[in-house]
């Protein structure tokens, strides 16, 4: 009885179901049924059948249960039930995500658009019938335009305090509704999200990659902002979840308009997370400027394992380049130096979960770069461990709106 009662809440997750992705992808989806975006049966029967690997199959469980969940939704709007057609939706968006990753995964285009288009059309139901009110943006971004959607937490448009919630390298915006969103919206602040460089749809139907300059990116958001009437110029706050951890804090060292944020976990490199797969030598290569070699290293091995290609095709589109070498070098450039943290005067919190499994310690490092930074821990005691505690996002919103509130709402 003693070893039962001294096991953590991830413990089940880590012998029960999957290795790697898979089991973090079932952490996703089961945090978000509190905030409605799963339902905890659904998911668990929806993996039921799937093997450990499977990525195919993975792909169509998924697409599968987002489907019938989008038939349901249909049926519940015909008879005027728009809350039932609203919640439906919702998961339904939720359940194509990870569908959505598995079809870039597995490298097939046609299924990929076709798996986003089911994604994206679900979420933009869910945004028709939500209970509250929404404005589809189009936030001017070079010569092109980023699409946002804009929940006004009072319908009668009343100037308000206001949430940019920044993705990161992968999410779908529809969890976003669950990290910050929902929780943003029943405090009292409007709230923004968006796709930027590289994130869904700009990389999937405009081919437009990742940057590691993310101001240039923030910017235009703020500036979009603060044109509104129903936003509190004075008020802004910006959340940035897992890669957006090392995105936001760079636009916060040039872009101070921002009044508090929070990196949901902090991040000084992001490259970490993939040097950690790659032998060291092979990294040599890379900083030696040697292009042939590395590339012809990262190619047998490619070709050598479907899994290790897999995760390459998906984590290395993105960033917009035609080898393994120059997306190596790409990715060297999104680092945060403490010249630039040094810039930051923006209040930031930053979280520091126990087992963070991607970027390790970093939250720590980044805590110290900037001047102004509150570090949060969160415990595998709580039941809120790993990357962005996907199974403490209640706790989460807790504790950062009560910091941001303490500081926006004086």
């Amino acid at each position: 009885m003693a070893n039962l009662f001294s096991r953590h809440a991830h413990d089940v997750f880590e012998t029960g179901f999957y290795s790697e992705d898979f089991d973090f992808e079932v952490r996703i989806q089961l945090g978000q049924a509190p905030y409605g975006g799963s339902d905890v049966g659904e998911v668990l029967r929806t993996i039921a059948d799937v093997k450990d690997g499977d990525h195919e199959g993975w792909q169509r469980a998924w697409s599968a249960l987002g489907g019938r969940l989008t038939t349901q939704a249909a049926a519940s709007a015909d008879a005027g039930h728009r809350a039932s057609a609203a919640a439906a939706y919702l998961r339904a968006a939720n359940a194509y995500s990870p569908a959505v990753s598995a079809a870039a995964a597995l490298g097939d285009e046609d299924l990929l658009q076709h798996t986003f288009r089911a994604h994206r059309a679900a979420w933009d139901a869910f945004v028709d019938h939500a209970s509250y009110p929404a404005e589809r943006l189009a936030i001017p971004y070079e010569d092109t335009t980023m699409p946002g959607y804009f929940f006004r937490a009072d319908a009668d448009g009343t100037k308000a305090p206001t949430l940019i919630l920044v993705n990161g390298s992968d999410g779908s915006i529809s969890s976003m509704w669950a990290t910050g969103g929902l929780g943003g919206l029943q405090r009292g602040y409007n709230v923004l999200m968006f796709d930027g460089p590289g994130q869904q749809s700009m990389l999937f139907d405009r081919g437009i990659p990742f940057r590691y300059d993310w101001e240039a990116v923030i910017t235009p958001v703020v500036d979009a902002l603060v044109a509104r009437d129903d936003v509190d110029a004075d008020r802004i706050a910006a959340y940035g979840i897992s890669q957006a951890g090392y995105w936001l804090p760079r636009a916060l060292a040039f872009e101070h308009r921002i009044a508090a944020a929070v990196a949901d976990p902090g991040v000084v490199d992001v490259s970490q997370s993939w040097r950690a797969g790659i032998p060291k030598s092979e990294m040599e290569l890379v900083e030696k400027g040697e292009k042939e070699k590395f590339d012809r290293g990262m190619e047998m091995a490619l070709r050598y394992s479907k899994s290790v290609a897999r995760l390459w095709n998906f984590r290395a589109k993105p960033f917009g380049k035609d080898s393994p070498y120059d997306t190596m070098v790409e990715m060297l450039r999104y680092r945060l130096d403490p010249e630039v943290a040094a810039k930051i005067t923006t209040p930031l919190l930053i979280t520091a979960p126990e087992k963070e499994q991607f970027w390790p310690g970093q939250s720590e490092q980044l805590a110290a770069m900037v001047p102004d930074a509150t570090l949060q821990q969160f415990t595998a005691d709580e039941g809120a461990d790993y990357h962005c505690q996907p199974l403490a996002r209640l706790l989460t919103d807790e504790r950062m709106f009560d910091w941001l509130d303490a500081r926006l709402r004086r």
